[in-house]
């Protein structure tokens, strides 16, 4: 079965969580992308911000994305997954905690992330619509 560092996103961005949520919003337009990472000064991961939290909780709550730090949005311990977990745990880890991207850590750094989809591509198995359908039920 394939690990996590096969079938991961390399090069994962970070946004800083001194960053403006504003700006976090930009880089994600940029790169097409529906989360980031939130990483602290010293590099390390502290959650992970996605559309979703900027829209209910920044701009439906009427407040200021430029004035709105991206670390006042991390919420709790990020989910993560190990280099060199395999495919299974990753499906397990995504199922328990419903997330659909998991942030891939070696030691403490992080070297990239893993998204449904590359999990879907990576394993022709029934445990993968197993884990769509648990996605997407509440």
């Amino acid at each position: 079965m394939p690990k996590a560092r096969d079938i991961m996103t390399k090069d994962a961005q970070c946004v800083r969580s001194s960053e403006a949520v504003l700006d976090a919003a930009r880089r994600m337009a940029d790169l097409s992308v529906g989360a980031l990472p939130i990483c602290g000064e010293d590099n390390r991961l502290k959650g992970m911000l996605t559309d979703r939290d900027i829209v209910v909780q920044v701009l439906a709550a009427g407040k200021d994305p430029r004035a709105i730090r991206a670390g006042d949005l991390a919420q709790g311990e990020a989910v993560t997954i190990g280099a060199d977990d395999e495919a299974e745990e990753i499906l397990r880890t995504m199922s328990e905690h419903k997330v659909r991207r998991l942030p891939v850590i070696d030691g403490h750094d992080l070297v990239g992330i893993v998204a449904q989809a590359d999990v879907a591509r990576a394993i022709e198995d029934p445990k993968v619509g197993d884990l769509l359908q648990a996605l997407s039920t509440d």
